[in-house]
């Protein structure tokens, strides 16, 4: 692979990718904020809120040290060191595996360890605790924990550089385990939510499906740019694309973006639990009713199947037509 600050496009697509680093790095922060605020203000805090908690502090901390990094080897050859010889280029490749880099690619390969565990829970809630789905992915997981310690020594070594030699070769390894864990977990997610959102509109209604089957749930609950992302990336890094390092900050962002909004999904209430697909085939296996002979439908609302009041007879008038509805139902 080229020498990674070789060219001039190179240090465009670098000052590009740090300019997208501060404007994700500020929607992490509200998201961050908006978590808190929704896990504290709770009438009853959780053990999970807690965790949620730690959870989304160590997803900012990681992704600040990835961010405070990027903009110091930037300020360095840029700013501090314009006159180096070879200009910023020649800065970069001699520093780029200096001590704070790679503290920044510790804290990197951290995040998407727990970025990539959370989407494999997530993926193991939404198949309502079922764990043959999660052991391909698990596997997975385990694997590119490995290749992300022998990438950290690889790009760390003297004289190293992450975008060229072996650790550029390691690097493909690892960002094609990582990545293709992704693939597999969005992709079972979204044939989840997809399959259950259609029976429920077939069934019940657009209403009732609203709360988990938007556009909006599916991208969130599959962490969908996060995995667009890295596909872009890995293919222009496998290129020995200069644009490759572009990708690689807009993809290093969405790993902490991505699981915090699905975070705020969760402490909103919004989030699939494991109990959700359960109530949801509770309620499609009875049928709806005509409106107009009782008054109201049988379910209320997508909170109905949320709370596990999956059938609701309202607007009866009478007994007689309670007797009627139950005699119905049975």
């Amino acid at each position: 692979m080229s020498t990674g600050g070789s060219g001039p496009f190179f240090q465009n697509s670098f000052y590009v990718g740090n300019t997208f680093n501060a404007i994700l790095y500020g929607v992490e922060l509200v998201l961050y904020f908006q978590t808190m605020q929704a896990l504290w203000r709770g009438p009853k805090r959780r053990r999970s809120d807690k965790f949620f908690m730690f959870f989304s502090t160590m997803l900012l901390f990681c992704i600040t040290v990835y961010v405070a990094t990027q903009s110091i080897i930037a300020q360095e050859m840029w700013v501090v060191h314009p006159n180096w010889p070879g200009g910023a280029a020649g800065y970069f490749d001699e520093y780029i595996s200096a001590w704070y880099e790679t503290f920044g690619s510790s804290a990197s390969i951290l995040l998407q360890l727990m970025s990539d565990g959370l989407l494999i829970y997530r993926c193991w809630t939404v198949w309502c605790g079922n764990w043959r789905v999660i052991m391909f992915p698990a596997l997975l997981w385990l694997a590119s924990f490995v290749f992300g310690i022998l990438e950290l020594y690889a790009s760390g070594s003297p004289n190293a550089n992450f975008f060229a030699g072996f650790a550029a070769h390691i690097g493909v390894a690892y960002f094609s385990l990582t990545i293709g864990l992704n693939v597999i977990t969005t992709s079972i997610i979204c044939a989840r939510i997809i399959s259950y959102g259609r029976k429920m509109n077939k069934e019940l209604g657009a209403e009732f499906s609203a709360t988990y089957f938007t556009a909006v749930s599916i991208i969130v609950e599959s962490a969908l740019p996060y995995t667009l992302f890295g596909i872009a990336f890995l293919v222009a890094f496998g290129l020995e694309s200069e644009f490759s390092v572009l990708l690689l900050s807009i993809y290093g962002m969405f790993t902490c973006v991505s699981p915090q909004m699905l975070i705020l999904r969760v402490a909103e209430g919004r989030a699939w639990t494991r109990e959700t697909g359960t109530h949801q085939a509770t309620a499609l296996a009875f049928p709806a009713h005509n409106t107009s002979e009782f008054g109201a439908t049988n379910f209320t609302s997508p909170s109905d199947i949320e709370n596990g009041s999956a059938i609701h007879l309202g607007g009866l008038s009478s007994s007689e037509q309670l007797g009627k509805s139950v005699k119905m139902e049975a």
